[in-house]
């Protein structure tokens, strides 16, 4: 696996599992309840659990993906996204994102690409004040279908003026990576979400992170 780095010239960015962390607190609850007889590693179970619950449409998705049954899928992600009530729970921000987006901005026009409906993709974003790093917010009903297809980031291509196999779509679950690869654009998985390892290897990962952070060292980027 590896990146064609004079190729990149945009950044499209998922925001569960990507931008948005789960929460620790509730997974750290929840935990005891997985016996350790049964699950290797009960945090870890937790923790997915728990994003899965904040963000059912990334779970229906990646289950759409295993089964091979994505139209009849996205059709429901549609409906949830158009009928789901919000939550007023406040979102958490995978640590770092912030300076990392700070460091990036500027270099590259860099877009939001989320399954999650518009009302939830900007209470995040507002929530931490990162609308000013992105040239484009493409959300789960921007475009006429949603990721695994190539719609919204094509979209986002468009809308930052950047050929689409000229961008770089991060994601934390082969649902990305699927739609990424359509689109002609290289993919980063991350592992700070969703997805696991072999998941997005498989599905052909063009690099794989230990989190979202870690692409500033990847683009060679200082700040200087």
């Amino acid at each position: 696996m590896s990146l064609d780095l004079p190729r990149i010239k945009a950044l499209c960015f998922d925001v569960d599992g990507t931008l948005s962390d789960t929460d620790d607190l509730y997974t750290q609850k929840i935990s005891p309840f997985f016996p350790r007889f049964l699950f290797k590693n009960p945090d870890y179970t937790a923790r997915r659990l728990i994003m899965w619950v904040e963000a059912p449409g990334n779970a229906l998705l990646g289950l759409a993906d295993t089964l091979g049954i994505d139209d009849e899928m996205i059709a429901v992600i549609n409906w949830l996204s158009t009928h789901r009530r919000q939550s007023s729970k406040k979102f958490l921000l995978v640590p770092g994102v912030d300076e990392m987006l700070r460091q990036l901005h500027g270099r590259y026009p860099m877009s939001v690409v989320s399954a999650r409906d518009e009302g939830g993709t900007m209470a995040f974003l507002e929530q931490y004040n990162l609308l000013k790093y992105f040239d484009a917010v493409i959300t789960g009903l921007s475009a006429p279908h949603t990721k695994p297809y190539p719609d919204p980031i094509l979209l986002a291509a468009k809308k930052m003026n950047i050929a689409p196999e000229n961008c770089l779509m991060i994601g934390d679950t082969t649902v990305d990576i699927r739609a990424g690869k359509s689109a002609g654009a290289q993919t980063a998985g991350v592992l700070c979400g969703f997805g696991e390892e072999s998941e997005l290897q498989k599905m052909g990962a063009d690099i794989i992170l230990k989190d979202t952070t870690e692409l500033l060292k990847i683009l060679d980027f200082t700040g200087n």
